[in-house]
């Protein structure tokens, strides 16, 4: 349903959430590792987040990436627009151009059901409550 791409977004934002110590900047090499992600692609990742002004960079010998102060409060559909944009929750799941209630593939009534399911869920889910299934070892964010 998501891309890849933000799916490591997610990652990386739970990650500087989880640091939650805005004196402390993680810089790409440690997010990479950590996360067990291509270094190059997290990077462009990262930027993209700090373009979209869901966390905030510091270039320098002494920066890297840290979360805002309202970390917590950033939804995941908030993430996914600024990765992956909207569409990818509109696409049609057999690939048509034009799927609609006017104009449906013969999938479109059931998997509108889940679509509306997930859009809801990444719309109500925070970093917040993530982290706290994180912090509380019942869920992880890396291998």
């Amino acid at each position: 349903m998501i891309s890849k791409t933000c799916g490591y977004a997610i990652r990386g934002i739970l990650l500087l959430a989880l640091e939650g110590n805005r004196e402390r900047k993680l810089g790409i090499q440690e997010i990479a590792e950590e996360l067990k992600v291509p270094q190059h692609f997290m990077g462009k990742i990262m930027q993209e987040l700090v373009r979209k002004g869901l966390i905030l960079s510091v270039k320098g010998p002494h920066g890297g990436f840290y979360p805002k102060t309202d970390v917590l409060e950033i939804s995941l559909i908030q993430i996914v627009e600024a990765i992956d944009g909207l569409n990818i929750l509109r696409k049609c799941f057999l690939g048509r151009e034009e799927c609609s209630s006017e104009n449906p593939c013969p999938m479109h009534d059931d998997f509108d059901k889940c679509r509306s399911a997930i859009f809801q869920i990444f719309e109500s889910k925070k970093i917040g409550e993530l982290i706290n299934n994180v912090e509380d070892n019942l869920t992880f964010i890396s291998t």
